[in-house]
């Protein structure tokens, strides 16, 4: 992979591998390269190779000759490497239908429920767009219905943005895959067309809500012990998925959360995972849930995200300037220790030695119990991971949905986008 860039404002060559960047002239090169590309122009570095009339195999990889500059960790040393942004995409029709619709339902319901709503809401500093800002009495949630494609950095970006303004970000995907999973406050629906976005019928949110456990490490424990696999005697807690609590607590629903994180019934939560101090993972949970953990733990306010140690120094090996561009060799790219999004296992476990008033009521009981078979069945039918598989608010099995797919063709919502 090439060493180097174009920058095409200066007209110069950037040698990545030099402390200086091969111009000791100029101090402040390296903040402004280093700077992430929503707040500098997406054109400002160039592949050398590109600029230099070369074929450039990005072209062919749905990548532009644009580049960015980003830390990596090679050898154990933490280097700066260079690499291909995305072409610049556009939303298709049907991610710009599910986009409205999506906007639509949440707008709708909080209104329903007499919270103020606006829409295409425009930050102070006119930034950032939030597409649906909803006030309740203890939060100003800003929803992001997020559709098409979008890097971490960005989701990341507005999310600070939208709380240094005083708004509680929320993005709500339907790709399980998404970038912005784990990355900000987020919950996520299953994949739908508009039309069913836009029906009566509930969505219930299958990522992204928790709800804490705590047990006793004991041999009648119904959980394995997460820290050596026997009995430890110790308690633990961590967060789970509803149908993996201990008894199973109740699915929340997406018009359910839309009120809950306004009232203040539901808190976002950002967590350290227990196999990395620099993963993070980003919840929301019930506030009873979120108070308790913050009594165990003695954490008051969320840690901050940190993907490398601010004291840890670059590395320059004092290269030649490559400008050959092997984009094809450059293989996946991991910068992200965080574990793979969206695990179905517990976040954030922590272990105590002694942990005072465990027994509480279960805070949203279900009202039917579905076997380990039954939820197998299902989730073969629904094409789902089986720990999705719960009773719904109304007390139904998800099934219902699958059976009610008939009532779907004769059902005709207006065209989203219209409120």
């Amino acid at each position: 992979m090439a060493n180097g860039v174009f920058h095409t404002k200066y007209g110069i060559e950037i040698n990545l591998t030099h402390e200086d960047l091969g111009h000791e002239d100029r101090p402040g090169l390296l903040a402004e390269i280093t700077r992430s590309v929503g707040e500098r122009p997406r054109d400002l570095l160039q592949c050398l190779q590109d600029y230099k009339g070369g074929s450039c195999g990005c072209a062919q990889a749905d990548k532009s000759s644009w580049m960015f500059v980003r830390r990596q960790r090679r050898d154990g040393r933490l280097t700066l490497v260079a690499a291909h942004l995305p072409m610049t995409h556009v939303a298709t029709p049907q991610e710009s239908d599910r986009h409205k619709a999506m906007k639509e339902r949440i707008a709708r319901t909080a209104s329903r429920h007499g919270l103020d709503v606006q829409v295409e809401v425009r930050s102070t500093d006119r930034r950032i767009v939030t597409d649906v800002l909803i006030s309740g009495p203890a939060a100003r949630v800003g929803w992001e219905a997020q559709y098409s494609p979008i890097s971490a950095s960005t989701a990341h970006r507005r999310s600070a943005h939208a709380r240094a303004n005083g708004i509680a970000p929320l993005w709500i995907t339907g790709d399980p895959a998404s970038a912005l999973i784990d990355r900000a406050p987020w919950a996520r629906v299953d994949d739908v067309p508009w039309q069913r976005i836009v029906s009566p019928l509930a969505m219930i949110v299958r990522g992204g809500v928790r709800h804490l456990q705590i047990w006793k490490c004991t041999p009648a424990s119904e959980r394995p012990c997460p820290e050596t696999g026997q009995v430890c005697g110790r308690f633990h807690s961590g967060w789970f998925l509803p149908a993996l609590c201990i008894p199973e607590e109740r699915s929340t629903a997406l018009d359910e959360l839309v009120v809950t994180s306004a009232d203040g019934e539901h808190l976002p939560l950002r967590i350290r995972d227990r196999s990395g101090s620099r993963r993070v993972s980003h919840l929301w949970a019930l506030a009873a849930d979120v108070y308790r953990w913050r009594e165990l733990t003695g954490q008051t306010d969320a840690p901050a995200e940190a993907t490398f140690d601010d004291e840890e120094t670059l590395s320059f090996t004092q290269e030649d300037l490559d400008g050959t561009c092997r984009y094809a060799e450059e293989g996946t790219f991991v910068s992200d220790p965080r574990p793979r999004r969206e695990l179905a296992s517990a976040t954030g476990l922590r272990s105590f030695d002694h942990v005072e008033d465990i027994r509480r009521p279960q805070s949203r009981p279900v009202r039917l119990q579905l076997t380990e078979n039954e939820r197998r069945v299902i989730s073969i039918q629904l094409r789902c991971p089986p720990w999705e598989i719960g009773p719904c608010i109304n007390g139904l099995p998800l099934l219902y949905h699958q059976q009610t797919k008939n009532l779907l063709v004769s059902y005709s919502p207006k065209k989203p986008g219209f409120f």
